[in-house]
Order: structure tokens, then C-alpha cells, then sequence
């Protein structure tokens, strides 16, 4: 089998709104070609083996079925042989309706002194019924003589027995050769002969694995042109994140023919992580021209990362390229300006084109382009000679060398604007809080009760509540006074 690279014309196009130039950079596809590579997802299962991430099989399947809405091809479910959390998540997803994408277990062969039949790992892999396995297996004669303390020619028989009976069950198979590229550069010819018996015994993809992720680009493409020479069907790369090589070994790769490239959102994984799928795709699309997803799925890429970060409750990592915060975030005032007479001076792409915006950050740094430009998402126009600007632009750096800080506190970045404009009308006055921390007995938690004294009009209210905590005591107390002048405040 072989695959050749199919070319996809681009165009430019507008990015709404206010009419800026748009041409020096990377705008949508005309049109969508069938993908010439395959999009291996294993967030699931080595995206669930990342420190400080733990997923419920609930959780598995909402993140299967946006995985499958953003396009990729394969979803890596989990290991049935491992844990009960993955035999009922494969057992649940198939009554899931999935409308791209395809569901594969994941398993190692079997193990020595176990003939096939009585191997509980493989038999769980069948049990799990999907339609394809991705089986791995060693190829570095260190793991096979000391992690498995079995001698190479019996490796061998491993590899090809193991896939040899997934075959005949009716399943396809995908191998992951296990510490490829290490073994390679330790006995190439063992490597390749790993490989050679698992395409024998019916592997339809190899996929080479830098397990320890330290391998270099250069040598990922070295290897892959040579393993390309002697492998007679498609291969695919996993790369880890060890040396921050990850996504550049994964786009070596494919430069050099591979067809599957296998990674995480986010890059979550073991260790420092796997390939990062949010780097990938919009690299493959953007930059490389090569399809992957089609029908601009990409815009969706930074609601999955963000969906991803909330349902494994991590902290978001605002600085991550496209998908990021930050990613398309100006402080500068030489920058703000540049960006708002054409965006393309300081922005690589589109932001929306992988579900993304423009920001422009408020602070001493912003200078009168940048509070001009804030402004106007509030609905108040000043020109940068007005003198209210020169004020504000002031009271705002005042405020920073005091130590605050409005990047992420829009909403009190506008009163204080409305304030200096003398547009503040003030929903309530603030009379008065008190809150007390009680301990009654040694053997209960502290108890938090907040006082607290508004008015609204000519109006006073006075309320207490008890909270988690002063802070969570005290919202209690605010909320309970001002609901009744403004119900809204319920539904928040």
C-alpha cells in the first residue's frame, strides 16, 4: 500500500466586522479534499495516564463524542485488559451513535508462558468489539531481554502470533512498535525485524513510537525514510513530549510519507505529555497545506481543547500556540496599534480559523490605540487626543505600579472607565460588612457568618448568611439582599 500527498488549493478570505487586511495571512480552504492522513486520538488512554488527570467513564464518552464532532479519524478508547472503567466505557460507546470516527481497544500481545487462546489481555481486546485493535509490542532488544526477560527469537513468535489472532477473529490491527526509534538506533535490523513479522502476521498500519521521547527530528526523519524502504504498508508515528520535540518529530514524520499521526488534545500524556493534536492539526492545515479533518472542523479545535481542559479539571494553559488565551493576545502599544491597522503584522493566522479571537489586553503597556480599541467594545468612543483618554491612560498606570492588575478583570477595567467618564450609576451602596469565624468544638470545621448592610435607593437592607468560608459567607449575605431589588441575581 502507498499513499501520495494531495495538493489543496487555499484562498483568503475576510474575517468579519471591522474591515481590516487580511492577505498576508492563512485564510479557510475553498474546498475540502478527502484526508490523505489519519488522525489518531488517544487522549483517552495515554492522555489518562498524565498526572493529575482521572477520567469517569461518563467522561470518556462526552469527550469520545466530541473528538468524533471535531473529525479525528480513530479514538483510542482504553486498555479492557487494564481496568473495569474501560471495559464499561467500550461496552457503553457502542450504543453511541459516532459519526466520524472509529472506536479502537488498546492492548500489548501477549504475554510470555500464555499461548493466545488463554492470553486475558487479547481476550479482553476481543470482548471489547471494535472494529480495529492497536496492538504493541517490543522492538528494543533492552526491553525484550530485560523488561520481559525473554530472548529475541521469541519475541518474534510474540509479536506474530499475537496479531496473527486478532486477525483471524475479523479484526484489523495497527501495531505500535514500542520504543521504535531507540531500538533502531540500538540494532536496527532487530527493529526492522519486529516490524517485518508483524506486517507478515496482518498488521494493516505500523505505527513507530518514540516512547521515551528523545528522539531528535532529524533522526525521526533518518529512521522513517529507512523504515519506509523496507515497510511494505502505511506507517504512522506516536511521539512523547520529553524533549518539547513532540509535534516537530510528528511533522517530520509526515513529511516523510508516514499516514497516521497519533497524539493528545493539549498534549496531556505520561510524563511530560504526547504529541499535542492542538499544535498538529493547524499546523497540518495551515501550514502544510495537507488535509486532515475537512469541512473547517478546525474552527471548532479551541472549543475541544477548552472542553478537554474542563472535564479532566485542569488549569487552562492560556500561553498554548492557536488555542491558547494568549495565543492572539496584545500588550504592547507599538503592537495594539500595528494589529489594529492590519492584524497579519502580529498575528501568524486567522485566529478564528481554529475558534479563537483577537484580544487586546488593558494595561499601562496598552497605550491610547489599545484603550481606544477597549472602549469601543464598551460602546464608548473617545479619539486618542481626547483628554478623558490622557486621564484614564494615567489613572491606569497608577494603578499597575500600585500592583493591580486588569488583564483578566474586565469587568473592573470598565467601571473604572465608566467611573472617569461620569458614566457610573451604582446599583447599590455598601453600608457596612462584618464577618465573624467561629470553631464551636475541636472536632468540627469552622463556621463562617457574615453581616452585611446595603442600600438600594432610599431603601436599606440588612442580611446575614452563614458560608463555606468568609468569602463564600459573605456572597451569601450580598446575594440574599440584593436578589429581592434585582431577581436576576438568582440565575447567576
Amino acid at each position: 500500500m502507498s499513499t501520495s500527498k494531495k495538493k489543496t488549493k487555499h484562498t483568503t478570505g475576510a474575517n468579519g466586522g471591522k474591515e481590516r487586511r487580511q492577505d498576508a495571512r492563512l485564510s479557510p480552504r475553498a474546498s475540502d479534499p478527502v484526508p490523505a492522513l489519519e488522525i489518531y486520538d488517544t487522549t483517552l488512554r495515554d492522555g489518562a495516564q498524565s498526572e493529575d488527570v482521572s477520567f469517569s467513564v461518563d467522561d470518556k464518552v462526552l469527550i469520545a463524542q466530541k473528538l468524533d464532532e471535531l473529525g479525528v479519524h480513530f479514538i483510542e478508547g482504553g486498555w479492557p485488559g487494564a481496568n473495569p472503567k474501560d471495559i464499561e466505557f467500550f461496552r457503553i460507546i457502542k450504543t453511541v451513535p459516532l459519526r466520524h470516527a472509529s472506536v479502537v481497544a488498546f492492548g500489548s500481545t501477549r504475554k510470555p508462558g500464555h499461548t493466545v487462546h488463554k492470553d486475558p489481555n487479547l481476550q479482553a481486546l476481543l470482548a471489547a468489539e471494535t472494529e480495529a485493535i492497536t496492538l504493541f509490542g517490543k522492538s528494543w532488544t533492552l526491553h525484550v531481554t530485560e523488561a520481559l526477560g525473554i530472548s529475541l527469537a521469541k519475541n518474534l513468535e510474540i509479536i506474530g502470533d499475537s496479531i496473527a489472532y486478532l486477525r483471524a477473529h475479523g479484526r484489523r490491527v495497527f501495531y505500535d512498535a514500542e520504543h521504535f526509534f531507540d531500538g533502531y538506533k540500538a540494532n536496527p535490523d532487530y527493529a526492522l525485524e519486529t516490524l517485518r513479522r508483524a506486517v507478515d502476521a496482518g498488521a494493516e498500519r505500523v505505527i513507530l513510537c518514540d516512547t521515551n521521547g528523545g528522539t531528535m527530528p532529524w533522526e525521526v526523519r533518518a529512521v522513517c525514510a529507512a523504515v519506509k524502504r523496507e515497510c511494505s504498508v502505511p506507517l504512522g508515528i506516536h511521539a512523547h513530549n520529553d524533549t518539547e520535540m513532540a509535534v516537530a518529530n510528528s511533522l517530520v514524520a509526515i513529511e516523510e510519507g508516514i499516514v497516521q499521526v497519533q497524539g493528545t488534545i493539549n498534549g496531556i500524556g505520561e510524563r511530560c505529555g504526547n504529541a499535542n493534536l492542538c499544535s498538529i492539526l493547524p499546523n497540518l492545515e495551515l501550514k502544510m497545506k495537507r488535509a486532515s479533518l475537512g469541512n473547517h472542523r478546525l474552527a471548532h479545535l479551541k472549543e475541544v481543547s477548552h472542553f478537554v481542559t474542563e472535564i479532566a479539571n485542569l488549569v487552562p494553559d492560556k500561553h498554548q500556540p492557536y488555542v491558547g488565551d494568549a495565543a492572539f493576545a496584545h500588550k504592547g502599544g507599538v503592537h495594539i496599534d500595528a494589529v489594529l491597522k492590519n492584524p497579519a503584522t502580529y498575528e501568524h493566522i486567522m485566529p478564528a480559523l481554529v475558534g479563537n479571537r483577537q484580544r487586546m489586553l488593558v494595561s499601562d503597556y496598552a497605550g491610547r490605540s489599545g484603550l481606544v480599541d477597549k472602549l469601543e467594545s464598551y460602546g464608548l468612543t473617545l479619539s486618542k487626543e481626547n483628554a478623558k483618554l490622557g486621564e484614564l491612560l494615567e489613572r491606569l498606570k497608577d494603578l499597575e505600579n500600585q500592583g493591580y492588575q486588569f488583564e483578566g478583570a474586565e469587568g473592573s477595567f470598565e467601571l473604572l472607565t465608566r467611573k472617569a467618564l461620569g458614566q457610573h450609576q451604582p446599583s447599590f451602596d455598601l453600608l457596612g460588612f462584618r464577618v465573624i469565624v467561629e470553631k464551636r468544638r475541636a472536632d468540627e470545621a469552622p463556621i463562617s457568618e457574615a453581616t452585611i448592610m446595603v442600600k438600594v435607593g432610599d431603601v436599606i437592607e440588612h442580611t446575614a448568611a452563614v458560608g463555606a468560608g468568609p468569602v463564600n459567607a459573605l456572597d451569601h449575605a450580598l446575594r440574599k439582599a440584593l436578589e429581592k431589588f434585582y431577581p436576576l441575581l438568582s440565575e447567576v
